[in-house]
């Protein structure tokens, strides 16, 4: 069983929607064979931040996240490192730990996921 890294506290996540947790992130991420770690708490803080900042809008654009993406983690080697953290894909698995909602258009190779 994962565990959540000692100092991991919902304050580390300032944009989560209201109800989520790490512990919640965790239990969803061992359903899939995922053992989340720093890594993967920097890109759920990445997407919470993204959807609150385009909360106004009508609807995420999964071409405008994706982009937001590469470029935030441009230097770890963009969508390829971002793969490697969430093999389902970064987008639909990325959202469902994040506590987001799955974008339409995300279960799709070209988008952030493989499934």
């Amino acid at each position: 069983m994962t565990t959540i890294a000692k100092g991991t506290e919902i304050s580390d996540f300032p944009y989560a929607p209201h109800g989520w947790s790490p512990a919640a992130a965790v239990r969803n991420a061992e359903e899939v064979g995922l053992h989340p770690g720093e890594p993967h708490w920097e890109v759920i803080r990445a997407l919470q931040e993204f959807f609150a900042r385009h909360h106004e809008e009508p609807g995420i654009h999964i071409r405008e996240l994706h982009d937001a993406l590469d470029e935030c983690f441009h230097q770890r080697g963009g969508m390829k490192y971002l793969y490697e953290l969430f093999p389902g894909g970064p987008i639909h698995q990325g959202c469902r730990l994040a506590g987001l909602p799955v974008p339409a258009g995300s279960v799709d190779p070209g988008f952030g996921s493989v499934q």
